[in-house]
């Protein structure tokens, strides 16, 4: 049987811990309960030790049935719980007093001090919750409400015999109801009824500002105005913002739109689907309140029947009814709320259809299958055994030797390493992946991944060894066949293949293959390479941080594609593409693009938080970018100068990198933090870890000191120099990943942040526009 402890640190909010009664401590000071009545039960023992008998157990036996009989309707209360209000009314405090003295009276009462203390800590906390969800519900309901007498607006104008602009854009056809308006929705179209239905908009308080071919009512202004705001999510909404910006900034004569172009059916989607999302997290939110209370609700019960058994008191009545009046459990406001959001999505989101919305509302987690550890390990296995054969293969071919075939590395190492560095990539990722997990880092949350979808770490472990086994295997066959005899041309179009293959797997379209993950990497990787105009979330930044890591990769895969598309392949040569202008000038522009791409996100997002941070975080990737040209223009030119210039960039970039990582990203090096140079909050136990990590980190942040160390090493051994270092690479990123994603959850729970808050289209500002 799993104790409560454990099974309470396994369902807690991780974000709301702090807010959650501390059984732990409670335990703790039952242990000192205990310990204190051994104390002195020794001098009770040699008060009676002449006076026990063989009698004794029979008249403790009849002790206490006489006094069940006969004092059964006499029983006295232990404790008394008393609630008193606060000076401003609105916080109840319960506080307990002894009324019967216990033996260790000094442990008991400290004990039910620090019970109150906890009831009251959630209590208040539950209160707090509360209020702000029906806060937001209330708000989401006045959200719903315009949205639902826009489209009906809309749709009254499309089906009019000459209607404008607005029936060019709007083709769906309308909810059934509407909170904020009473007449049907069957009325016949006549301009009259539109009229009223603006009308009856603006006697509920609401003025859609832009809306130029409405006249002003002639009671006087309404008394509020909501504009409609679409976040720049995309490149068309971007560039319209820029420009519009722009436009009133320059020119100083903001262009008046007319009811056609503010109210839109792109925009009212758009509206529809953020208010849809609203109402999402709104109601897992309030699922997280309820398990919250029934959480704690348990934890109270636990804790007071270890008090019962251990002072022989029957305690736990007497203060389980009070736990069950407070507010936390009697008030039944969360379980209504759910109802209602449960209607209103079913009704205007999923068409009546409850088991739709109840997907959406309510997503089913993946249950995790014994079939995928078994093909992980199956898998393992053949890549052991076939990389086994590979280096046996190449020893006997003599493939490595340096007299050996120079064509062989310079085709067959870049193709292959492109495999092997993802593979290693995705090897650390579920390695991320069960670290965060069993530190109960809420990494889907702070992604914003869908729990039914959302990639485990057995789920990577098992594309990276498919991936691995795959490569090796496709290694093999191209060295038996090139034993074999066979045509260089022939034998050369196998990596060829493979690539193929694995951007098939990619994009296909068929629910294989974990395609829910595979086309959110697709979607990701969109959005960075067309940084700044899609809005920056923390997943496009944190997969931008992982190709800076992979520069290696980009450069084989540019050698890759040349060596196909240039058709080397067919002549066995690969001095076409290393000798070519083109591809010399491409090696900056590799070089530079995943630093620019994380360049252009900051921009983006000091754009949209108007954060300086984020501008400091620019220059560092501006840094890396010129210590990068750097280095590859030393490479190639050697001289005094040049190595000077290297050595002063990379310096300068290594030394803002190293402050970013520790100070920004991991959040450490607090020279005010209770633990030495680090943070007061560490979620690893053991601090020493955290030290070696900071140790670890600078070392591979270095290593960019080989390329200006001059050593002289033949082709081969670079080419195997050039791939441990983009190896060491790829594992500090995978280590850098976890303090990163550790430093988040922590501001998330400092923050008590366990429901996202998604921006409303509808916003109120003076009806003067």
């Amino acid at each position: 049987m799993v104790k409560f402890s454990k099974e309470l640190e396994a369902q807690l909010i991780p974000e709301w811990k702090e807010a959650f009664v501390n059984y732990w401590q409670l335990k703790k000071q039952i242990k000192k309960i205990k310990l204190s009545q051994k104390s002195k039960q020794p001098h009770q023992v040699l008060d009676h030790e002449f006076g026990l008998s063989i009698f004794y157990p029979i008249r403790s036996l009849a002790r206490n049935i006489s006094s069940k009989l006969f004092h059964s309707d006499s029983k006295t209360e232990i404790i008394q719980v008393r609630s008193k209000s606060m000076e401003d009314g609105d916080e109840e405090v319960y506080q307990t007093e002894l009324v019967q003295l216990f033996s260790e009276e000094d442990e008991v009462t400290v004990f039910f001090e620090s019970l109150d203390g906890e009831l009251n800590k959630v209590n208040q906390f539950y209160k707090n919750k509360e209020s702000e969800f029906l806060e937001r519900g209330e708000i989401l309901n006045k959200q719903l409400g315009i949205l639902l007498n826009l489209k009906r607006v809309l749709n009254e104008h499309r089906r009019k015999p000459n209607a404008g602009a607005l029936s060019l854009s709007w083709s769906s056809s309308p909810p059934r109801s509407s909170l904020c308006s009473e007449s049907s929705a069957n009325e016949t179209s006549t301009d009259s009824q539109i009229d009223e239905i603006i009308a009856a908009l603006e006697k509920k308080g609401v003025n859609l500002i832009s809306s130029g071919t409405r006249k002003k009512p002639k009671k006087g202004k309404p008394k509020m105005a909501v504009r409609m705001e679409v976040p720049a999510t995309t490149p068309t909404r971007t560039i319209t913002a820029v420009t519009s910006m722009l436009w009133e900034d320059l020119v100083k004569n903001p262009k008046k739109e007319g009811a056609g172009d503010f109210i839109s059916r792109k925009k009212i989607q758009c509206a529809e689907k953020m208010i849809r999302g609203a109402f999402v997290e709104l109601y897992r939110g309030l699922g997280l309140l309820k398990t919250y209370s029934s959480l704690n609700m348990v934890a109270f019960t636990k804790i007071l029947k270890k008090f019962d058994k251990v002072s022989n008191q029957q305690a736990s009545a007497s203060y389980l009814k009070v736990v069950k009046r407070s507010h936390f459990i009697s008030s039944d406001k969360v379980v209504r709320l759910m109802d209602e959001v449960e209607s209103i999505f079913t009704k205007h989101f999923a068409n009546n259809d409850r088991k739709k919305a109840m997907k959406f509302l309510r997503p089913q987690q993946q249950k995790e299958s014994h079939m995928v550890t078994f093909f992980v390990g199956l898998l393992t296995g053949c890549f052991v055994s076939l990389f086994s054969v590979y280096a046996i293969l190449a020893h006997l071919a003599g493939i490595f030797k340096p007299n050996s075939e120079r064509s062989y590395v310079e085709i067959v190492y870049p193709v292959f390493s492109v495999f092997t560095l993802l593979s290693l990539h995705l090897f650390t990722y579920g390695c991320n992946l069960f670290m965060w997990k069993a530190t109960r880092i809420n990494y889907n949350f702070i992604f914003e991944f869908q729990p039914s979808t959302a990639l485990k770490y057995r789920d990577a472990f098992l594309i990276c060894t498919t991936f691995m086994t795959s490569v090796v295997a496709a290694m093999v066959i191209h060295l038996l066949l090139r034993a074999s005899g066979f045509s260089p041309n022939h034998v050369d179009v196998i990596p060829g293949i493979l690539l193929v293959i694995f951007i098939f797997v990619l994009v296909c379209p068929f629910d294989i293959f974990y395609r829910p993950t595979r086309y959110c990497f697709i979607r990701i990787i969109r959005n960075i390479l067309c940084s700044p105009f899609y809005k920056v979330l923390m997943v496009d930044f944190f997969m931008a941080d992982q190709l800076t890591s992979q520069i290696p990769l980009l450069r084989h895969m540019e050698s890759t594609t040349c060596y196909f598309l240039a058709g080397s392949f067919k002549t066995h040569g690969y001095e076409t593409c290393k000798s070519g202008r083109l591809y010399r000038e491409l090696a900056y522009v590799i070089s530079f693009l995943p630093y620019y791409w994380r360049a252009m996100q900051c921009a983006r997002r000091w754009f949209d938080e108007n954060d300086p941070n984020h501008l400091a975080n620019m220059g560092k990737y501006v840094s890396a970018m010129v210590a990068a040209g750097a280095r590859i223009t030393y490479s190639r030119q050697e001289s005094h100068l040049w190595f000077f210039i290297v050595l002063i960039t990379s310096v300068v970039a290594t030394v803002y990198q190293l402050y970013w990582d520790f100070v920004k990203d991991w959040g450490l090096l607090n020279s005010k933090s209770k633990n030495l140079w680090l943070r007061d909050d560490l979620i690893l136990k053991n601090k020493s870890i955290y030290y070696m990590s900071i140790v670890l980190n600078v070392v591979l942040r270095v290593a960019w000191v080989e390329t200006v160390m001059g050593f002289r090493f033949n082709m081969i051994e670079s080419r195997m120099l050039d791939f441990l270092l983009a190896s060491l690479e790829v594992i500090r990123r995978g280590h850098w990943n976890f303090y990163r994603l550790e430093n988040e959850h922590l501001n998330n729970v400092g923050k008590f942040r366990a429901v996202k808050a998604v921006p409303l289209p509808f916003r109120e500002i003076d009806s003067d526009g």
